[in-house]
């Protein structure tokens, strides 16, 4: 397809930007069109997956009849069946009458499955036999229908992963992925966030009839440093925002700043950043996982050195100490204090590991008045944490770090929003107070 046809393609579906990827997400859309293929569109939220399926619905043979876009992630699981394939009078409770479904309707026509990783197993069987022959049956119903419905499919979820994770049928993976179309995130995308921008803004004040606002060359800078993660529809929302509520008509980079955060590296410990976190696996979490072990082990060794390092003050600290309690013997008078055969001195146990801390004392209760004298050497001895409290800390303070928002929070770990959520609850952190 050529530069003139593809910019016909983009004025007739309001497509704006210039970035190859997204040029040739575009133009294997229009090439694909007049086949009956089955076509996977991967991307990630609000990249704008929704103008694939029009596009090659209306360049297609089937462009006269009907085009259904369903969301299967908003379709109760008990319901979906019903939804997609019909069903008989009296099949369940509620069913009055018959219907015939998205499929029974959309004979000769296109489908948009959007969401279809959300679906469940045993509704992707179903799916599966009706893209390999064409069958379906309704629920309630023993009889065998035929459809000619043309597949088009749109997830967000990394169906890989899915797959492994026993979620999504492999093999309706390989009938869906006929043909695949990713669409880039706006952060990929370059200068395409500045027109965007310019787009929206204008949009608003035509419609409300108000100046539109525009950018400096730093507020250009900082959106195209943004990592946008709800892409073009946090972009719209912000722009909208902006054109309402700002009294000066020109956006700066200060101004900006009050609502997005470039994407710099943070001091202290990274945990991992969007740039590097990929597709998310179990074994990048792991990976994760054992960097935040290393870190942890940098700092009891820290910790090793200082109390060593401190052994001399001792004599000199201050002799009044709080009482306390050394392998069940209370502290004598006078501030002094016994040990036992067992010299140690342990932290409160709450079901964590702990250091503990060996002192020795030649002081005998006898002789309570005899001056303590030096400590020796505190050996500290290292306990590594268990992977889950290492897992739980590491989740706190992304979340610190994020200011309590769960995305961003998920993107520095490298993990999906969704496994951070199962988190949460596993380890019932309060997010209230992060």
């Amino acid at each position: 397809m050529n530069s003139s046809e593809l910019q016909s393609i983009k004025n007739r579906y309001g497509v704006i930007g210039r970035a190859p990827e997204l040029d040739r997400a575009l133009d294997v859309a229009v090439q694909v069109a007049p086949t009956d293929l089955s076509v996977l569109i991967t991307g990630e939220s609000g990249v704008g997956k929704e103008i694939i399926p029009r596009i090659i619905h209306d360049n297609s043979t089937r462009k006269h009849k009907k085009f259904f876009a369903i969301n299967c992630g908003s379709i109760p699981e008990g319901t979906i069946d019903s939804e997609l394939f019909g069903h008989e009078k009296g099949a369940f409770t509620g069913a009055l009458g018959e219907r015939d479904g998205y499929f029974g309707t959309a004979n000769g026509g296109t489908l948009f499955l959007d969401e279809v990783g959300e679906l469940p197993l045993p509704t992707q069987a179903r799916l599966l036999r009706v893209l390999e022959t064409g069958e379906y049956i309704r629920v309630g119903s023993s009889e065998v229908r035929k459809t000619d419905v043309r597949i088009v499919a749109a997830t967000n979820v990394n169906l890989y992963n899915a797959i492994k994770e026993r979620r999504f049928r492999e093999d309706l993976y390989f009938r869906l992925r006929s043909i695949p179309i990713n669409m880039p995130p706006l952060r990929e995308r370059g200068e395409d966030v500045v027109l965007l921008f310019r787009k929206f803004a204008a949009d608003i004040s035509q419609k409300y009839g108000m100046p539109a606002i525009h950018l400096t060359d730093d507020a250009k800078q900082l959106l195209m440093q943004y990592s946008w993660p709800g892409n073009i529809r946090e972009l719209k929302n912000l722009t909208e925002y902006l054109s309402v509520t700002l009294q000066d008509r020109e956006v700066n980079r200060e101004i900006l700043l009050k609502y997005i955060t470039p994407d710099e590296q943070q001091s202290g410990l990274v945990l991992a950043t969007s740039a590097n976190a990929g597709p998310h696996t179990y074994e990048n979490e792991r990976e994760l996982l054992f960097r935040v072990l290393f870190e942890l082990r940098s700092d009891v060794s820290a910790l090793k050195k200082m109390l060593n390092e401190s052994k001399n003050q001792s004599a000199n600290a201050e002799k009044a100490r709080p009482e306390v309690v050394v392998s069940g013997d209370p502290i004598y008078e006078q501030g002094a204090y016994h040990i036992s055969n067992d010299t140690s001195l342990r932290m409160p146990d709450s079901g964590q590991n702990h250091y503990k801390y060996n002192i020795s004392d030649n002081r005998h209760p006898n002789n309570p008045h005899a001056d303590i004298p030096n400590a020796e050497e505190v050996v500290v001895e290292e306990t590594l944490l268990p992977m889950k409290e290492v897992e739980k800390r590491s989740i706190i303070q992304a979340l610190e770090h994020s200011h309590g928002k769960r995305k961003k929070a998920a993107e520095k770990l490298g993990i999906s929003e969704r496994t951070l959520y199962r988190k949460i609850k596993e380890f019932n952190i309060d997010t209230d107070k992060q």
